[in-house]
């Protein structure tokens, strides 16, 4: 080898994901089945809305769900921890049905995806490139990329991007890592603080409170590893590639994670022919993780909808 060229290892990503399967109840090993991969929302776990209420609903429909923690979060592997990248994210849902199609008990010509928050944009961005995914349906999908790049980098995402580049290179160098918490401790904390905008109050109740804490959902996020999600945007090109069939769920009952709004602008930019917007009135974006009602209206509408299409 030539004296101005020095051998290095530079280390790679590679983890694996951990998924529970939910069956029909009359589940026949030797039958065969239609599946649906449920995408959990950001900070989220597999134990939580993913799994155990649109999971268990979707099962007892007739459909085998797998619902997974995504990489770097819950019980899958990845290092460092709390990684919240949306390419990543994507990529998982691919894998996820990389296993599916190897069970035996899954028709691989029926597939389709459900995701919930965050969960719901990168099951929508999945379906546009992987074409083995059947049907998409988005409950409260909140497009991540937006976020990042608007109010979650203060509306000023060159500045963002500077404190993480220079976040980053200290790390690299030995630093502690920053890990920014998405909410308040608990809803008292968020009393303290203030705390009355819809959603940030709401999934604290979620999130923080025995309605919806679980050990593997942590609400929070490396900051050094957040560059690209402000760069991203999970219906770019959708006018072209979102063919499949969609199901968008919104409540009408608008918050600062903007899920109304994305649910409105991907129902009219998606190439589908046959898409459909269902708006549960007056309900809000964490009303539709687990309240029955909300969940009601989501799965009478979705239940039909991968009944037709898988």
């Amino acid at each position: 080898m030539p004296e101005n060229i020095r051998s290095t290892t530079v280390k790679a990503l590679a983890w694996d994901l951990a998924a529970d399967l939910h069956l029909p109840p009359d589940f026949d090993e030797g039958g065969t089945y239609p599946a649906i991969v449920s995408v959990h929302p950001i900070g989220s776990c597999k134990e939580q809305t993913s799994g155990n209420v649109y999971g268990e609903a979707l099962a007892k429909a007739g459909y085998v769900v797998i619902a997974y923690d995504a990489g770097f979060q819950g019980a899958s592997g990845g290092n460092p921890r709390s990684i919240e990248d949306p390419y990543f994210r994507v990529s998982d849902v691919s894998h996820v049905i990389d296993h599916l199609v190897t069970l035996p008990y899954v028709d691989a010509d029926r597939i389709g995806v459900v995701g919930v928050c965050g969960g719901g944009a990168y099951a929508i961005n999945a379906t546009m490139t992987d074409r083995r995914i059947k049907a998409v349906g988005s409950v409260t999908g909140v497009n991540f990329g937006r976020l990042m790049h608007e109010a979650f980098s203060g509306y000023d995402p060159i500045a963002a991007l500077d404190a993480i580049a220079e976040q980053r290179t200290a790390e690299a160098r030995g630093a502690e890592p920053r890990i920014d918490q998405y909410l308040p401790a608990d809803p008292a904390a968020a009393e303290e603080q203030g705390v009355t905008e819809i959603d940030l109050a709401e999934a604290t109740d979620y999130y923080r409170t025995d309605r919806g804490q679980q050990p593997g959902g942590r609400t929070e996020a490396l900051f050094a590893r957040q560059a690209t999600s402000i760069g991203w945007d999970a219906f770019h090109r959708a006018e072209v590639l979102l063919t499949r069939p969609l199901c968008v769920v919104v409540g009408d009952k608008p918050g600062a994670f903007g899920a109304y709004r994305d649910g409105l602008e991907i129902y009219r930019r998606a190439a589908s022919k046959d898409k459909q917007l269902v708006v549960a009135e007056g309900f809000s974006h964490y009303d539709l993780y687990d309240k029955p009602e909300p969940v009601r209206i989501a799965l009478d509408h979705l239940i039909p909808f991968y009944a037709e299409h898988l």
